[in-house]
């Protein structure tokens, strides 16, 4: 799989098959352009709505999330996904984010509130069981979205000793360790009530994360300490310049490979909001806010060489690519590929 002796580069885009996507879908990247070319799906799990890959990238995970809620790993050799076999039931609802975390696959189920843990076999296969399920506590102000946990990240922090999930349900960040399948908590981090923390990024150094809000369109900012396994709130950053006409619903976030830019997604403007990221790390700045190419930006997602910025835009079924200005962080868009219902893109 390679063009003119190179390794040939290749996205992978999520999608909603109850709301017409295509299922897992396999790319072409130009690596010039940035541009995608679709080249397969497989549509053979409901909803595989957010990806990971394994540390090899020779297997890539999906959430199926409905309200039985499954982990699918996949095959990625050809051009179109192979399941290895039957997905893994996570034993929660409406799986909405996963990750590959010291042999296992995390996945934080939405519905129900909670983290499962899915061990991972030699191969990349995955266990027909999940091995134990974290169930967060607790709620929130808002009386419609946080009458009860919400789980709608967990990830690695960058030292790979913790697991960190984001929960919209209780404003909080709970810092979590893996001990033989189990998963515990180690602390839990409140952040500002009704707030709504959905996605956590990390700063390329380490020594901080970013926590985008839904249910304000706000970032937070926190320093992290690996060695404690403490993150401790320090700001908080409007990712809008002015009052929405309704709510905003932010949804990704991401930063630049040298910590200089953040970008979120603003699905009720249909905007990314770009943030300077000062030399410290602990200070964010909204310096522009643009067009996200299409409707309901989902996810955003970088290349791995930080110089192009997508978007899966959800509602108008397609996933858009930004050049970004090295100098300013502002994406440029440079086009557009259709993929209906695109809710995730993760990059080969």
């Amino acid at each position: 799989m390679a063009h003119g002796g190179r390794r040939r580069q290749r996205a992978f885009i999520g999608s909603f098959t109850t709301a017409g996507g295509l299922g897992v879908l396999t790319a072409d990247v130009d690596p010039d352009t940035g541009a995608l070319t679709v080249l397969g799906a497989a549509d053979d799990v409901p909803d595989p709505s957010y990806l990971a890959f394994a540390p090899a990238h020779d297997v890539l995970y999906a959430v199926s999330e409905t309200d039985e809620g499954a982990v699918a790993a996949y095959r990625v050799d050809g051009d179109k996904p192979e399941l290895t076999g039957p997905p893994t039931r996570t034993g929660g609802s409406g799986p909405t984010h996963l990750s590959v975390f010291d042999g296992h696959v995390l996945a934080a189920n939405y519905g129900s509130g909670s983290v499962s843990v899915v061990p991972v076999r030699p191969g990349g296969g995955l266990e027909p069981a999940a091995s134990g399920v974290l169930r967060h506590t607790g709620s929130g102000p808002h009386t419609e979205r946080q009458q009860g946990p919400h789980a709608h990240q967990v990830q690695p922090d960058p030292t790979g000793r913790w697991a960190v999930s984001v929960d919209l349900g209780t404003d909080s960040v709970r810092v979590c360790a893996l001990d033989e399948g189990t998963l515990t908590v180690h602390r839990e981090i409140a952040l500002r009530p009704g707030s709504g923390p959905r996605h956590l990024a990390f700063h390329p150094r380490g020594g901080h994360a970013y926590v985008v809000n839904e249910l304000a369109p706000t970032v937070t900012v926190c320093r992290w300490d690996a060695a404690e396994g403490s993150l401790r709130p320090v700001g908080e950053t409007p990712v809008l310049s002015g009052v929405p006409d309704g709510d905003a619903y932010p949804s990704g976030i991401v930063v630049s490979p040298d910590g200089r830019f953040a970008w979120t997604a603003v699905r009720g403007q249909d905007t990314v909001s770009v943030l300077a990221v000062d030399a410290g790390g602990e200070g964010l700045t909204l310096v522009a806010e643009v067009s996200c190419g299409g409707v309901w930006p989902r996810a955003l997602a970088l290349d791995p060489s930080g110089r192009f910025l997508y978007t899966a835009n959800e509602r108008s079924g397609d996933v858009t690519w930004f050049s970004v200005d090295p100098d300013t962080g502002v994406p440029l868009r440079d086009g557009s590929v259709e993929a209906p219902a695109a809710s995730c893109v993760v990059f080969d």
